[in-house]
């Protein structure tokens, strides 16, 4: 395996896969989300597992299941916490990939996007799920709009607050009486 291990790693060596198939559960400790919620930016990663059904034929391994977990977000309009559930089926595959030429540009057929390398004869479940996490995070979370209107009244400047106190801002006319 090349570079550092993974915060979340579950190594399979492919070839203890039975031809039958393997079903497992990985439920990831509080370290490991603790270093998953910095790599990912999140306020607290409470809970991240998968029930996984994994399949060996002669091309790879294929991964079927369910990632679960429970992410606190920062807001991105006022850095609120935003708690949020994931609940995402799974379906990846895992390969031996060619090594692409350096500095050349890879085009990825779409039957390739979900497309997972066999890295020294095993495949990382571990970070597969943690991936599956980083696609499956709301990308703009938002705060409610009560954390929201609170989160305003906190960062109105003294300015602000002096006039309103006044009656003499620009938008007293449209306060409801």
């Amino acid at each position: 395996m090349t570079g550092p291990r993974p915060e979340f790693s579950h190594r399979v060596a492919v070839e203890r896969i039975p031809a039958a198939g393997l079903s497992l559960r990985l439920e990831a400790g509080p370290e490991a989300r603790a270093k998953l919620a910095r790599r990912f930016d999140l306020v607290a990663l409470d809970r991240l597992e998968g029930e996984l059904r994994l399949t060996r034929d002669a091309r790879g391994v294929g991964l079927a299941g369910t990632l679960r977990a429970e992410v606190i977000q920062a807001c991105v309009v006022s850095g609120e916490p935003v708690a949020g559930r994931i609940a995402d089926e799974l379906a990846l595959r895992f390969e031996r990939l060619a090594d692409p030429v350096p500095d050349s540009e890879v085009e990825l057929a779409a039957e390739a996007l979900d497309l997972l390398p066999i890295e020294d004869g095993a495949i990382d479940l571990g970070e597969a799920l943690a991936q599956s996490l980083a696609l499956a995070l709301d990308p703009y979370p938002r705060a409610g709009p009560e954390a929201l209107a609170a989160a305003r009244r906190r960062l109105r400047s003294e300015e602000e607050m002096a006039e309103e106190a006044r009656g003499s801002s620009p938008f007293a006319a449209l306060r409801p009486q």
